[in-house]
């Protein structure tokens, strides 16, 4: 057992503390999408606009001190704005490497779902490999790395839906929603001597927060919470009301965000409870409903809380 706070469990709450200066009332989001960073995941904000998706991002990119690109997707944007391209080298005869947007340790994806599927598959590479290919040549990317994307609702004017593959690149979906009319006059009284993101202090490098996702992943997963994770995703594969599980890819992800939630817990070792708390949030996205469970009006989530209550946890001695 642990005896004092870990460095994973005292960072966040530094962290945490800072972002919430310029994010007002959405501790629950913030938590997520710090584990995901954490976890070495990417994130999709799926909102309205102007409920603060942008301005999260900053705060993230400021306190942890990171390098930030921000790309407006539409339709006229090229895959090389995204992973950038060659220039004849003024200084000899070959060829120059200018480097993309994507090149930093967090790049901020505003409205993807706005972009052309080529456009948006020239992320693939970047998200999942950590580099990208320009002419046949690769170039790393940064580390860490992290894509915070966001993108409209479904059937908003101009956009069209991510392709499954990118979807499930994307460690967990979540919403931040409208503040709460006291949070929303706390944020509209705190921008009053300027804008907070202005005030945040950087806690960390980059470096450090490679350390601290090291942390992460040497977290402790038992033979019987590795079984469980596992066996979530086999009934997802197995339920009549889905027409498409969770990938292998999911599993690794679940596992993830499970070692980054128990860490924020001041843990070494991932229990059960864990598992429950990230498995609907890292997994509905992945998944495609039946039409028979859509015509009942059932939802991702909805099916994935049944599993969970079908699928019997360990007991850890």
């Amino acid at each position: 057992m642990q005896t004092k706070q870990s460095a994973v469990t005292g960072s966040a709450q530094q962290i945490l503390a800072q972002v919430r200066k310029a994010v007002v009332g959405k501790d629950p989001v913030l938590i997520w999408v710090l584990a995901a960073i954490l976890a070495r995941g990417h994130i999709l904000l799926e909102d309205i606009p102007g409920v603060g998706k942008t301005t999260m991002a900053l705060a993230f990119s400021r306190v942890l001190n990171l390098s930030y690109n921000r790309v407006q997707f539409t339709p006229d944007v090229l895959p090389s704005d995204v992973t950038g391209y060659s220039i004849p080298d003024p200084g000899g005869d070959g060829m120059r490497y200018q480097p993309g947007a994507v090149l930093c340790n967090l790049f901020l994806a505003d409205e993807l779902n706005r972009a052309t599927s080529r456009t948006q598959s020239a992320l693939l590479e970047a998200m999942e490999e950590g580099q990208v290919t320009v002419d046949g040549v690769s170039h790393p990317l940064p580390q860490p790395f992290v894509v915070i994307a966001t993108q409209n609702p479904t059937g908003a004017a101009g956009t069209s839906l991510l392709p499954d593959s990118q979807m499930d690149r994307f460690m967990v979906r979540l919403s931040l929603g409208y503040p709460s009319p006291k949070d929303e006059a706390a944020m509209v009284l705190s921008r009053q001597g300027g804008n907070p993101l202005h005030e945040l202090t950087p806690l960390m490098d980059a470096q450090t927060l490679v350390s601290l996702c090291d942390e992460v992943e040497a977290t402790f997963l038992s033979d019987s919470v590795v079984s469980y994770i596992v066996a979530l995703s086999g009934a997802t594969r197995d339920s009549g009301d889905i027409l498409r599980g969770a990938s292998p890819r999911a599993t690794l992800a679940v596992a993830a965000m499970a070692k980054a939630v128990a860490r924020l817990r001041d843990r070494d070792y991932v229990i059960p409870g864990d598992v429950k708390e990230v498995f609907v949030a890292t997994v509905a996205h992945r998944m495609i409903l039946s039409p028979k469970a859509e015509a009942q009006g059932k939802t991702a989530e909805q099916v994935l809380q049944q599993i969970l209550a079908s699928v019997p946890a360990p007991k850890l001695r």
